[in-house]
C-alpha cells in the first residue's frame, strides 16, 4: 500500500472517531430519591444504583435522607426547576407524613412537564393527608400523587412470601418472565385503581386470628390478591410513570429478577424500551 494512501485512511479513521463518539447515545440521567422511615436504604440505594447500572446505559445519582422518620428532607426536590437535569426519577423515600401540599405539588409539577417516574414499595404511601384511607377523589387537593401513581394503596399486611404473577404477558417491561415467589414481602393493599395498567398481581396467604363461640383461638387462612407492578400515564404531557409495591426487604432488592424488573421498567418510562424487552440500541449496559 503506498504511503499517500495508508495517510489517507489513518486520518480519516482519525476524523470519524470524533463523530461516532459523538452521536453515540449519552447515558440517561438517574436520579434515585432514598431515605425516611422503615427500610434500609442505605444499603438499597446502592444496591438500586449498581443493579440498575449493570443493566442500561445509566448515569446514577442519590438524594439520600438519613433520617429514619417519616418526614425526610430532600434537598434535591429544591426550587422550581429541580427536575429539568433528570431524565428519569426513582422514588424511592418514604414520606408519608409530608403533608405540604406546595412541596408535593412542587415535585409533581416536573412530572406534570414530563419527567418519567419509576415509583418503589414505599412512595406508594408518601405525601397523603386528609381522608386518604377511603378512595380518594380525582382532582382534589389530597389526589395528586396517587394520580400520579395511577393506584391508591394506603396499607399492607404481614411479611409473608408473595406469589407474583404477570397478567400482561405481552408488556415489553415484562415479556419472557416466568411467575415467580418473593421472600418474606409486604403486600399492598389497593383502595382503588385510578389510571393504572396492571401488569402483575401478588397473591399472599394471611393468617387471621378470630375466636370461637367457645372463646378458643382460631387461626384461618385467607387469601389476599393486589396488583403489584403496573404502569401509568400522568398528566397532560401523558408522563410515564412504572410503580411496583414489591421492595422492602434488601434480599428482595438485590435479587436478579427485580432489579431486571425495575431496569426494564425505567427504560420502558424513558422510552428506551424495545418491544422484545430489551434495551433499544445505545441503551444497554456499558461493557468494563
Amino acid at each position: 500500500m503506498k504511503l499517500r494512501s495508508l495517510f489517507a485512511i489513518t486520518a480519516a479513521a482519525a476524523f470519524a472517531a470524533p463523530l461516532l463518539a459523538a452521536d453515540a447515545p449519552k447515558p440517561l440521567r438517574v436520579l434515585i430519591v432514598a431515605g425516611g422511615c422503615c427500610h434500609d436504604y442505605d444499603k438499597q440505594r446502592h444496591i438500586l444504583a449498581e443493579g440498575i447500572s449493570a443493566r442500561a446505559n445509566v448515569e446514577v445519582e442519590i438524594a439520600y435522607s438519613p433520617e429514619k422518620g417519616t418526614k425526610p428532607t430532600f434537598d434535591c426536590y429544591n426550587g422550581a426547576d429541580w427536575g429539568k437535569k433528570y431524565d428519569v426519577v426513582i422514588h424511592d423515600e418514604c414520606a408519608a407524613d409530608i403533608k405540604d401540599p406546595a412541596v408535593v405539588e412542587n415535585i409533581l409539577q416536573a412530572h406534570r412537564a414530563g419527567l418519567p417516574a419509576v415509583n418503589l414499595h414505599c412512595a406508594m404511601h408518601c405525601y397523603r393527608w386528609g381522608n386518604y384511607q377511603t378512595p380518594v377523589k380525582v382532582g382534589d387537593e389530597n389526589s395528586h400523587w396517587y394520580e400520579m401513581l395511577g393506584l391508591q394503596s394506603t396499607g399492607h399486611g404481614p411479611q409473608e412470601p408473595i406469589a407474583i404473577s404477570f397478567v400482561d404477558k405481552e408488556s415489553p417491561i415484562v415479556k419472557g418472565f416466568a411467575d415467580w415467589t418473593t421472600m418474606k414481602e409486604e403486600l399492598y393493599n389497593n383502595i382503588q385503581i385510578i389510571s393504572a395498567h396492571p401488569l402483575a398481581k401478588g397473591k399472599q396467604i394471611v393468617h387471621a386470628k378470630s375466636k370461637d363461640k367457645d372463646g378458643k383461638e382460631v387461626i384461618t387462612d385467607k387469601e389476599v390478591e393486589t396488583v403489584v407492578v403496573w404502569t401509568n400515564e400522568f398528566g397532560p404531557n401523558k408522563t410515564r410513570t412504572f410503580s411496583t409495591t414489591i421492595g422492602h426487604n434488601n434480599a428482595t432488592v438485590e435479587d436478579a429478577k427485580y432489579l431486571d424488573l425495575v431496569t426494564r421498567g425505567l427504560l420502558w418510562a424513558t422510552g428506551k424500551l424495545g418491544e422484545d424487552g430489551k434495551p433499544v440500541a445505545g441503551y444497554e449496559a456499558k461493557t468494563k
